[in-house]
């Protein structure tokens, strides 16, 4: 299954929500933090803790909003072909490679710095293009904390001889000699073990 465009931007932009909260977090303005907190931000003279709340909270919820479309996206798919797995390697540090380097990269920072800011988001845009074009895009890797496992995999369709190798990402835990059923998106295969042979 080929990722629509406007599906592949919700996963990847939801799979930055750690960068969004860090920058959330060093924009607050913490010398006022001592003040009573105004909560009618849209009244005059009063306005939230933020040195930039506009960029601050919308991009920190445009993420957060991904993400949810991301969990339910895969809560969605219904895997239909049945496959006999070989051969199963868990590669946990593969998944954390795919993003988090970029979000301690990009720690520093600042929605007041124009400059640093239209450069990070240039980067995110060549970023977005590569890892959809490599078929990439599904590894997200927040969905570690939900369950979710970077595997390699060997295996075979039922009632096919010929090997295949794959990466899948899987909702729980596989071994070999198992059978389940996938669906691929793109180059990933998404296995859902406890669900798989219900229907």
């Amino acid at each position: 299954m080929q990722l629509r465009l406007i599906s592949a931007i919700f996963i990847f932009v939801g799979s930055y929500l750690p960068l969004s909260l860090i920058l959330l977090a060093q924009n607050v303005d913490y010398e006022r933090l001592n003040q009573e907190i105004c909560w009618k931000f849209w009244e005059q003279g009063c306005s939230l803790l933020l040195n930039n709340p506009g960029f601050a909270l919308g991009i920190f919820g445009a993420c957060i909003l991904c993400f949810i479309v991301t969990l339910v996206a895969l809560t969605l798919v219904q895997p239909k072909h049945e496959i006999q797995l070989t051969e199963v390697k868990h590669v946990p540090a593969d998944l954390m490679n795919y993003t988090l380097p970029y979000v301690v990269s990009f720690m520093s920072i600042d929605y007041q710095e124009t400059g640093k800011f239209v450069g990070f988001l240039i980067f995110l845009g060549w970023m977005f293009w590569i890892t959809y074009r490599s078929g990439q895009i599904i590894l997200n890797p927040i969905l570690i904390a939900f369950g979710w496992r970077l595997y390699d995999l060997s295996y075979r369709f039922v009632g096919d001889a010929t090997e295949h190798t794959s990466n899948a990402l899987v909702y729980g835990a596989v071994a070999a000699g198992e059978r389940h059923r996938q669906v691929a998106i793109q180059d990933i295969l998404i296995i859902k073990p406890n669900r798989n042979m219900d229907d």
